[in-house]
C-alpha cells in the first residue's frame, strides 16, 4: 500500500482527501504544521508528499527547500487557483508537479498515480537499462543519472524529462510529449511547468564551451538535447 503524507492546515480538506485516498487504496498520514510535516517527510516512511504552499508556521516553499536538501521524495504542491506565481515558485523550489485548489479528489488521485507510476523502484528481477547520450548516462530503473561521470541530483520529474530527451538525443521532443511522459498528463494551455523544470535541468548541466546550453529550445516545437 502506497503511503502518502499530506501537509496542509485545511482540516476539512485534509479529511475529505484522506477519506477518498484511503478508498482508492492509499495509506494517508497528515500534519497541519510545516515543521512537523517536514520531520515526517524526511522519516523515509512515505512515497509521496502533498504539500500546501501556505502553512501557519512556515511557508510551504521553505518546507520544500528543506526536504530537497535531504531527500528526492516526490512532492505534489497545492497552489492557489489561477496563481501562476505560486505554481512557478513551487516548481522552482523542487516540486514534481502542482495541483490548484480547489480541486476534485479524482483529479488529485490522477496526479498522484501519474507521479508514482514514474518513480517506481528497481526490483530484484529488473534488468538494468542504461541510456547513454554523449556525456550523459541514465540508469532508468535505478533512476540515477551521471553527467561527465558525476552524479546529478534530480527531482523525479527532472529525471523523467532528462531521460526522455536522452532517449531522443539530437531530435526535438514536443512539450506535449514531454508533459505526457514526464508529468503523466496532457499539456494544459498556458502551463509553464515544462519550461520551469527545463530551466532547473539546464542549470545543473551547465553550459558548453561556447556558452550555449546542452538543452536547446526549438521555438514553437519543443526541446532537444544536443548531440555531440
Amino acid at each position: 500500500m502506497t503511503k502518502i503524507l499530506m501537509i496542509d492546515d485545511d482540516v476539512e480538506l485534509v479529511e475529505l482527501f484522506k477519506d477518498y485516498l484511503q478508498q482508492e487504496g492509499f495509506q494517508v498520514d497528515f500534519s497541519h504544521l510545516g515543521q512537523v510535516g517536514l520531520q515526517l517527510a524526511l522519516s523515509g516512511n512515505y512515497e509521496l508528499v502533498m504539500l500546501d504552499i501556505m502553512l501557519p508556521d512556515m511557508k510551504g516553499t521553505e518546507v520544500l527547500n528543506k526536504i530537497r536538501q535531504h531527500s528526492h521524495i516526490p512532492v505534489l504542491m497545492f497552489t492557489a487557483k489561477g496563481d501562476d506565481v505560486d505554481k512557478i515558485i513551487g516548481l522552482e523550489s523542487g516540486a514534481d508537479d502542482y495541483v490548484p485548489k480547489p480541486c476534485t479528489p479524482r483529479e488529485l488521485v490522477a496526479r498522484i498515480r501519474a507521479i508514482i507510476k514514474r518513480t517506481g523502484t528497481l526490483s530484484s528481477t529488473t534488468i538494468e537499462r542504461l541510456v547513454i547520450a554523449g556525456p550523459l548516462k541514465i540508469w532508468s530503473e535505478k533512476r540515477k543519472a551521471a553527467w561527465f561521470d558525476k552524479d546529478i541530483e534530480l527531482t523525479s520529474t527532472e529525471f523523467n524529462l532528462l531521460e526522455t530527451l536522452a532517449q531522443n538525443v539530437g531530435s526535438v521532443v514536443t512539450k506535449q510529449e514531454l508533459s505526457e511522459k514526464s508529468l503523466g498528463r496532457p499539456l494544459a494551455r498556458y502551463d509553464r511547468s515544462i519550461d520551469v523544470h527545463m530551466s532547473s535541468i539546464r542549470q545543473k548541466l551547465g553550459q558548453q564551451a561556447d556558452g550555449r546550453s546542452y538543452i536547446q529550445t526549438v521555438r514553437g516545437q519543443g526541446y532537444q538535447l544536443v548531440k555531440e
